[in-house]
């Protein structure tokens, strides 16, 4: 089958974050399907951009998975820049559509961006290749930007949006959702019920099988440092941001400073010097920032925590569901979950691998900070051992691929 996957971000291990579509397409690619991913040339959430070398496109092979890179305006922020950047991807698929369709001969197009208006060109591509149209919902988009961003549901873009939430609700053949609760919300907008399926983020098993690479000589020097005075570590891995909550981590350390307790936090974000001050003001004798590591150095990590901490903001759009990558990599590494989210599910209580607690309270999190060292070492380790089992047997890539592709196989018999 010859698939042709359209994401904005699409990024890949060389390229950084997105992840899923790359690590999706080379499961097919295992499998014997041929796939093409276009991608815009900048996004904010990559590492590292392609090389365009001034070329309006440019295509490449990645581990047997083809690339076609469309060259877009640089951007910083969510404001104006960023609608250009995406109007300027939108614009050159629906232009490149014929081109697209002879090249690629695709039997399925998927439209998976996040902001949902790829899916005018995506079905205009399906239309002419007479192949089948899948829409992948990341986020909630306008949802997203007008809860989150305060934007009115007149505002003209937020408009924009709305149209074309509801065209691919009602035209694609099939539904994809990251989120696990967004059923309601979708039929609401046009969705026919038998469309949806539910296939969260995963992750690459073999990542995790194969030796990792040591930590950076000065994070492995503390950590065996905290471990040689007797201290139980406390570790979280990821961006320094306002959704990251992280100020409830550094209250609920407040609480504990006189515990046998250590924090580490590795990673960076925005909100990185100010927590930084925060700790210091607070007084914190055993909390410590870490530079952030590569994602091959975050199995070593994680063998080296006692707890493994993630918590959010309380944040109404949550009902919708979520799916964290953070979680998937501490439930991999066999780390007992301390998280602290109000949510439409609930993937550590799901797997019961660790204690939740609610969001935004520091009491809370420290009495479950509590609770999880109260058990003996033995105790938490059978905790993250069903952790490990859980997204072993329903969050890796290769059962993800599979469960992907029978949506094809199930939207063609209601076809």
């Amino acid at each position: 089958m010859n698939i042709l996957l359209i994401n904005h971000y699409a990024g890949s291990v060389h390229h950084g974050m997105e992840y899923r579509p790359y690590y999706l397409a080379r499961e097919w690619v295992r499998l014997g399907h041929r796939v093409r991913i276009v991608a815009a040339s900048h996004a904010h959430v990559r590492a590292r951009a392609p090389d365009m070398g001034g070329r309006s496109r440019r295509d490449e092979t990645i581990d047997g998975i083809g690339y076609t890179w469309f060259a877009t305006p640089s951007y910083r922020g969510n404001g104006v820049q960023r609608v250009r950047n995406m109007a300027s991807f939108v614009a050159r698929l629906w232009r490149e559509a014929g081109t697209l369709v002879r090249e690629v001969g695709p039997q399925v197009v998927i439209a998976s961006s996040t902001y949902p208006l790829d899916i005018w060109p995506a079905h205009r591509i399906a239309r002419l290749a007479n192949a089948r149209l899948l829409h992948e919902v990341h986020d909630l988009w306008p949802l997203s930007p007008m809860e989150l961003g305060g934007y009115s549901r007149h505002h003209p873009f937020i408009r924009v949006l709305q149209a074309a939430e509801d065209y691919a609700c009602r035209h694609a053949d099939t539904v994809v959702s990251i989120l696990p609760k967004v059923r309601a919300h979708l039929e609401a907008r046009g969705m026919a019920p038998h469309k949806l399926h539910v296939i969260p983020n995963g992750t690459d098993p073999a990542e995790w099988l194969a030796a990792a690479p040591a930590l950076p000589e000065a994070l492995d020097a503390l950590l065996a440092g905290l471990r040689a005075q007797g201290l139980a570590v406390v570790g979280y891995a990821g961006s320094h941001g306002l959704a990251n909550a992280l100020d409830t981590l550094l209250d609920a350390a407040s609480l504990m400073n006189d515990r046998q307790l250590a924090f580490v936090l590795v990673g960076d974000g925005p909100e990185k010097p100010r927590l930084e001050r925060r700790a210091r003001a607070l007084g914190l004798k055993h909390l410590y920032f870490a530079p952030p590591i590569p994602k091959s150095q975050i199995p070593a990590l994680m063998a080296e925590l006692d707890i493994a901490y993630l918590g959010w903001q309380r944040q109404p759009l949550y009902r919708f569901g979520i799916a964290p990558n953070k979680l998937i990599d501490y439930m991999m590494g066999g780390c007992p979950v301390l998280h602290a989210v109000e949510a439409g599910n609930d993937p550590v209580a799901e797997a019961a691998c660790g204690i939740t607690v609610a969001p935004e309270d520091p009491a809370a999190v420290a009495r479950g900070l509590a609770a999880l060292l109260a058990l003996s070492r033995a105790e938490r380790r059978v905790l993250g051992e069903r952790g490990r089992a859980y997204a072993l047997a329903n969050l890796t890539y290769p059962v993800l691929g599979q469960r992907f592709l029978t949506t094809f196989a199930h939207e063609v018999s209601h076809g």
